[in-house]
């Protein structure tokens, strides 16, 4: 998790381990659209709250928490439902970008997207404590 987004749902330096995240296959994730969906994925594993098998994220983080579009984001959807999600967390400004078979949620922050993806509030004393 990069230091500007774990400062975004207000955890401090220091607060938290290095995480170091791996793709399937060995792949380097340098696609901006999987800012969301990694961020989520982190949170996840430091509350121990899974996230739903049928949620696909998609967006680029910004410096103050704000998601942002990425490119290819209706065929992106077409893609996730195709491969049996039914659930994904886009940014407000593509949530209209719907296909039938998936449900699509827009989110403003990357805090809203946590909520919206069932997970809790993290803050400094929470991370604390779960080191």
């Amino acid at each position: 998790m990069r230091a500007r987004h774990a400062s975004a749902v207000g955890v401090g330096p220091g607060c938290w381990p290095i995480v170091y995240a791996s793709a399937v296959g060995g792949v380097r994730v340098v696609e901006p659209g999987a800012d969301l969906a990694l961020c989520l994925a982190v949170v996840s594993a430091v509350t121990d709250v899974p996230l739903a098998d049928d949620l696909v994220a998609c967006g680029e983080i910004g410096l103050a928490g704000e998601i942002r579009q990425v490119n290819q984001t209706p065929r992106r959807l077409a893609e996730a439902a195709r491969l049996g999600f039914r659930r994904a967390l886009v940014p407000v400004s593509v949530a209209g970008a719907s296909t039938p078979e998936i449900e699509v949620v827009g989110v403003a922050t990357l805090i809203d997207a946590m909520q919206r993806a069932g997970l809790p509030p993290v803050g400094r004393r929470m991370a604390a404590s779960t080191i």
